[in-house]
């Protein structure tokens, strides 16, 4: 049987553009946080289960307060069934600090258009059926172009509930959507997503704050050059900045910023002016136009930034890196004003065959106590004579690579001669490796084996390496490139190297 076209009443063009928003789509959902409930602790009803085999009902001893915890743990449907339990049970209810998740009122996922009438209701109902306060709103399941009253009018419930954390995502459709100017005077936000909007117009946003908000998700959102400048500058105590999208630059001033992620995203510049307690600037995918061959790149300046110790992906082919008004480039010799010492964790994006890899070593050369330095290898049909192990021998030493790393890994790897010879060039020269990692692209991609990677691993000459060290050489199943970043992974701050594909 011939397959079916998945949208056969569209051109081919609009049908392209459609699976690309709705992969995007569900890249955006995979991103956002997820609603704090537990989806597989379903309520009990049968005879006798708050029971014990003793016959004593346990529950029913737990004081109002822990009662309450637990309510507002479970999906919003099961907790308003609590309520039936007993006088005691809706006291609870009515008391517990609740989230609502529209996907959860759903039996079935990815939602059809034809559900936003049924979803728009009860979402309604539960924002109205409860006195507050509501911790968490996940509302990503509806076109809310159709819906704008509700919306606005749910805005305003959330406000005066006390909304903690709200992710709100336009399922697309049209990206003019405007965001209505009461979510920017939802005081309590601690944590706000938003995905497929248009920003307001800034005369809208007289008297905007979010003096709580600790964490900000901007995705495929409609702005204007500075409005997001101006949405952290009312941000006194965000921490964690997460966006993906299209804008013409970011100067960012941060007090509380310690973590400022973009990916996927086209950005003529990214400035950090102030960021004194920045922690970690992490870039996937980040390039200045859709067309590789337009020359543009990626201004990336950093000013103020004497805690920052996570940095990637940097990538000499997409990217112009300034430190302290200096443009970093072959050849430069470092100095004081363009090198930053706090750096301890590296991740590279590099095409080693293309000219602009003779990059690296001025890259490596700012960062001199890097510890950790990871290389994301890209495809790359351009000869790579140039760079071979001559070439690295020429730099001269680098010194983090002689002192400092410790952890050197390699992802995507195809066994290419530009890639051996930057790999004998980090094994001859450093003197403290621990352990490196070699992680071949996909066999279904590229054509050569894990056996066939393990060969040419093998062949390369050890004789004069620096020092023994742990080898592990794996291999990939994820797509060419990588998997996508996701946005949870950098901003845990628990995990020291977010970028190591396997831990040493």
């Amino acid at each position: 049987m011939a397959s079916c076209a998945p949208f056969p009443n569209l051109d081919r063009t609009s049908a392209a553009d459609l699976r690309d928003t709705e992969h995007l789509l569900s890249y955006i959902c995979s991103c956002v946080p997820d609603p704090p409930v537990s989806t597989t602790a379903r309520l009990v009803a049968r005879r006798g289960a708050a029971a014990s085999k003793d016959g004593v009902d346990r529950i029913s001893g737990l004081s109002d307060a822990l009662l309450r915890d637990i309510v507002s743990r479970l999906p919003f449907k099961d907790a308003a069934r609590t309520s039936v339990l007993a006088t005691r049970w809706r006291r609870v209810w009515l008391a517990a600090p609740l989230a609502v998740a529209d996907a959860h009122l759903l039996d079935h996922w990815p939602p059809a258009p034809a559900d936003a009438p049924a979803v728009t209701a009860a979402v309604s109902g539960a924002l109205a059926a409860h006195p507050g306060p509501f911790r968490c709103a996940h509302l990503v399941s509806t076109r809310m172009d159709a819906y704008q009253p509700q919306l606005k009018r749910w805005l305003r419930i959330l406000a005066a509930k006390g909304v903690q954390e709200l992710v709100l995502v336009n399922r697309p459709g049209p990206r003019e959507v405007p965001l209505p100017d009461t979510l920017f005077r939802i005081a309590n936000l601690t944590c706000l997503y938003i995905g497929f909007w248009k920003f307001p117009h800034a005369s809208h946003l007289q008297g905007a704050s979010f003096p709580n908000l600790r964490e900000l998700g901007i995705c495929s959102v409609v702005v204007k050059d500075g409005d997001i400048d101006s949405l952290v500058a009312r941000s006194p105590l965000l921490e964690i900045l997460n966006i993906q999208g299209s804008m013409k630059g970011l100067c960012l001033v941060g007090q509380s910023l310690r973590c400022v992620q973009i990916c996927a995203s086209m950005v003529e510049s990214i400035t950090l002016v102030s960021t004194p307690c920045l922690e970690r600037l992490i870039l996937w995918e980040v390039r200045a136009s859709p067309n590789p061959a337009s020359g543009l790149r990626t201004r990336i300046k950093i000013g103020t930034a004497p805690k920052l110790c996570v940095l990637g992906y940097l990538d000499p082919t997409q990217h112009l890196l300034e430190i302290g008004g200096t443009s970093i480039m072959p050849g430069i010799a470092p100095s004081a004003s363009t090198i930053l010492t706090s750096v301890k964790c590296l991740s590279l994006k590099v095409c080693f065959g293309a000219n602009d890899a003779m990059k690296v070593p001025a890259f490596l050369k700012c960062f001199p106590n890097v510890e950790a330095l990871h290389i994301m290898s890209a495809k790359c049909d351009e000869p790579a004579d140039k760079l071979n192990l001559k070439f690295w021998q020429e730099v001269g030493p680098i010194r983090s690579v002689v002192l400092c790393v410790k952890v050197m890994t390699i992802c995507e790897f195809r066994g290419g001669q530009h890639e051996l010879a930057f790999l004998q060039f980090i094994y001859q020269n450093a003197r403290v490796l621990n352990f490196s990692a070699i992680v071949s692209a996909n066999v279904r991609v590229t054509g050569i084996s894990a056996n066939q990677i393990f060969s040419i691993v093998q062949n390369m000459d050890s004789s004069r390496w620096a020092r023994n060290f742990n080898l592990a050489i794996l291999g990939s199943k994820g797509p060419e490139g990588g998997r996508p970043w996701k946005f949870q992974r950098g901003a845990n701050f628990s995990n020291d190297d977010p970028f190591a594909p396997v831990k040493s």
